[in-house]
């Protein structure tokens, strides 16, 4: 399925380092999220060392109309509202059964298209499991789709995925500083892969603002996130 869907969209993909992918047994591999095809752009990077990876989202992708089905027969782990207890004892059993498992630690698309503050679900996961923690950087899925923007029609773009050295966390580390360590990672490998992206985003909507682009500031993305929340919200009461 990975492979197909890189055929229908044609996309110019350049994968960086996918050797630090182990081969064999658990992963927790966390990345930046700028699109819904983010999960896409890390599958391809996994399938270059013949693995298979599940990622955590949320519900209402399950429910999606369009791909929803495709969620659920991939056997994804749904991330319910009431919280993530559930999803993180399903994760844990993957990880603890050999699986790689692909977790957003932002939660949610970054409008600015950078690094927003990170969770500590994925050190949680990865440190709780004994396994390595793998950081990772997609750029390009965002000028296909979205938030706000989809134009799936677009064939040919680049797409780059960076794939970092592994940590490897301790049962009794600190969350938080793993966190810290793993954005600061993360941050290093999407300003690379922004750094080397062959077309230029000066003046356009999918780059951050600080290189030139059109995008949100960080302060501005935040603050539209949760204006847009809470009108939800009270619309949901």
């Amino acid at each position: 399925m990975v492979k197909a869907g890189q055929r229908v969209l044609r996309l110019r993909t350049r994968i960086v380092d996918e050797s630090h992918l182990p081969r064999v047994g658990g992963a927790v591999v966390a990345s930046n999220h700028v699109s819904y095809l983010d999960p896409f752009a890390i599958a391809l990077a996994a399938d270059k060392v013949g693995r298979v990876a599940r990622f955590l989202s949320t519900q209402e992708h399950f429910d999606h109309r369009v791909y929803g089905a495709a969620m659920r027969s991939m056997r994804h782990i749904a991330v319910g509202s009431g919280g993530d207890g559930e999803a993180y004892r399903a994760a844990t059993a993957a990880l603890d059964a050999g699986e790689l498992i692909g977790v957003f630690p932002e939660a949610t698309i970054a409008r600015s298209f950078t690094v927003q503050r990170l969770r500590t679900g994925a050190a949680r996961l990865a440190a709780g499991s004994g396994v390595p923690l793998v950081p990772v950087a997609v750029w390009g899925t965002q000028r296909l789709w979205t938030t706000h923007h989809r134009e799936l029609n677009q064939q040919g773009l680049p797409l780059t995925v960076i794939v970092g050295e592994p940590m490897f966390p301790a049962a009794d580390d600190d969350p938080d500083y793993i966190t810290i360590q793993l954005r600061d990672c993360i941050k290093d490998l999407l300003d690379r892969a922004q750094r080397e992206y062959p077309h230029s985003g000066t003046g356009q909507w999918w780059q951050p603002r600080h290189l030139g682009g059109s995008a949100l500031t960080p302060a501005e993305a935040v603050a539209l996130d949760a204006a847009e929340n809470d009108a939800r919200d009270r619309r949901e009461a």
